[in-house]
């Protein structure tokens, strides 16, 4: 063949093969995305909010005063959230503010011990169980987190006699199930007469305190669980918030939203508020990582709200480290906590104050 001939074979060649590389290049794709198995949809668990249920066999009512174990005093309210009773904190004999409930038992047996059992308020998970009776005002004790829609809730269990074996850190148990038996333990001294469950639901302060308590070479240690990281709401306030519901379950956000404030201040922090991470519906206007804010807080310190402070306000703490700048005595009462004291005219943070906002910011 003449080789000028044979370049023209060649010249047809090229855009033949051209074409079968295009055509069985889209062959193949087709082919391969027939094959594939598409990713599945991915669909975000939506948390429902808990119904808390009361946890010994009696059944909720604030004006049956046989529901509630009181103190020696006698009056009833000195079992219910908020009472301000007369206790030793460290040497000091001062106020202490009462964080939950004291539910009376049923039943005793002779000696006068008594036989209730104390159950789970709602389902979740065990986050803590302590059965060292003498190591904690709360004597043996179990904390119980549960999840909603505005963030994490606590369920603290106290004074018990015994703890079910079964209970343990991890474990995720159900509403109404047994936790162990009511009893009157505690490193002071609850006569047998007085036994009682203290019943708490309560909120995590910092989700960093045991780096804090670390730090300041304290004992016992009790982990994140410990009564001063664990701030109480009352729980009567809780049954009847869910009662009123059309969902019938327990919101926080309204419980919290509708929360008086006791105080406020403005304070400085290295970087943004652990709190306010965990409950970010508390937080108000931009994202904040560190600097100066202004925080909103119920009697017993659980911050309310909180934003990013005013150039104003910021110049005006100045080389403090914060400021109370405003404080709502009928909202304090008797001021059980002690977080804010008045003093030469002003309201400030006294020493209560100073380790709670160590705590909050650390």
């Amino acid at each position: 063949m003449h080789i000028s001939q044979l370049k023209i074979h060649l010249l047809w060649l090229v855009p033949l093969v051209a074409f079968d590389v295009f055509f069985f290049t889209w062959l193949w794709k087709k082919l391969d995305r027939q094959r594939a198995v598409p990713e599945p949809r991915r669909v975000e668990a939506r948390i429902s909010n808990p119904r808390f249920s009361f946890p010994t066999g009696r059944e909720l009512d604030r004006f049956n005063t046989g529901n509630f174990q009181p103190t020696a005093s006698g009056r009833t309210e000195s079992a219910l959230f908020g009472s301000v009773r007369t206790g030793w904190v460290g040497r000091k004999l001062m106020p202490t503010f009462h964080e939950g409930i004291d539910v009376a038992p049923l039943e005793r047996d002779r000696a006068g011990h008594p036989l209730d059992d104390v159950i789970a308020a709602a389902s979740g998970k065990i986050v803590y169980a302590n059965r060292a009776a003498g190591n904690s005002n709360y004597g043996m004790y179990v904390v119980i987190e549960h999840s909603t829609r505005a963030g994490n809730i606590y369920t603290l269990y106290a004074h018990l006699d015994e703890i079910q074996p079964g209970i343990s850190r991890g474990r995720v148990v159900g509403e109404g199930a047994s936790l162990g038996k009511m009893g009157a333990t505690s490193n002071g001294n609850i006569p047998t007469g007085s036994a009682h469950l203290h019943f708490e639901i309560c909120l995590l302060l910092n989700a960093r305190f045991e780096a804090w308590f670390k730090k300041q070479k304290l004992t016992p240690d009790h982990g994140l669980f410990n009564g001063w990281n664990l701030l109480g709401i009352d729980p009567l306030a809780v049954y009847e918030l869910q009662e009123d519901s059309p969902e019938n379950e327990f919101d926080l956000s309204v419980l919290l939203a509708g929360m008086p404030r006791a105080f406020t201040l403005v304070l400085k922090s290295p970087h943004r508020i652990d709190f306010f991470r965990r409950y970010p519906g508390l937080w108000q206007g931009p994202h904040w990582s560190g600097g100066v804010a202004v925080v909103a807080c119920s009697e017993n310190g659980i911050p309310l709200s909180g934003r990013p402070a005013t150039p104003h306000e910021a110049a005006a703490l100045g080389r403090a480290g914060h400021a109370v700048i405003s404080c709502d005595p009928k909202v304090l009462g008797r001021n059980g906590c002690r977080i804010v004291v008045y003093d030469c005219g002003k309201w400030r943070l006294g020493e209560e104050g100073r380790k709670w906002l160590s705590m909050l910011i650390h």
